[in-house]
């Protein structure tokens, strides 16, 4: 890591921030300790680019996974690969498809409607620009507002891997951290009722 993170910041805003990232996920993402509280105003900003992937947009939570897993893999971004899988573990998924998206175009565990939207982002990372068929073959399985998503998706995660690879934020157990928890909360649900 290029940048020492701040552990412990003055800025009560950014206090708040690392209390809600520990109760999220188990502790305050590197992220935050090393770009936002620097530049803390531009939390608004990264708050507004969540709320713009929050919302009904018919796109199952596991693709939108898969897609972000796919973008931060391509673009060899490691912290954003381990809270994608942290995400996974949270939200109850299995990792068979992420961890054979990069062969989604042979995969048989990949439907069509899945290699079309992953088609797209790969191509749009690579690229920073669609072919006519790429275009198509999105178009044959997913509406206007979902095209719009799966592009906001990977924009964003593209936006993230942008600041998290310059400064060599690296991978920060988050997985780890997720797969502990949720195991400790399934032991919890299955103990006798005292």
């Amino acid at each position: 890591m290029r940048l020492t993170p701040i552990e412990t910041p003055r800025n009560p805003l950014m206090r708040l921030m690392y209390w809600v990232m520990k109760r999220q996920f188990g502790r305050a993402i590197t992220p935050m300790k090393v770009i936002f509280a620097r530049l803390p105003r531009a939390v608004a900003a990264q708050l507004g680019i969540y709320f713009g992937l929050s919302g009904k947009h018919g796109i199952e939570p596991g693709l939108l996974l898969m897609l972000q897993s796919h973008v931060a893999t391509i673009n060899g971004c490691s912290f954003c690969v381990d809270i994608g899988r942290a995400m996974v573990t949270y939200q109850g998924l299995t990792f068979e498809k992420i961890d054979a998206v990069a062969d989604f175009r042979t995969s048989p565990l990949f439907t069509a409607r899945e290699r079309a939207a992953l088609a797209y982002v790969e191509e749009a990372t690579r690229t920073k620009r669609v072919s006519d068929e790429t275009f198509a073959a999105l178009r044959a399985h997913f509406t206007d507002e979902q095209i719009v998503a799966i592009t906001w998706v990977n924009a964003v995660e593209n936006y993230f891997n942008l600041l998290n690879g310059p400064l060599g934020i690296a991978s920060a157990g988050l997985c780890s951290i997720a797969e502990g928890r949720v195991a400790g909360r399934a032991a919890a649900a299955q103990r006798p009722a005292a």
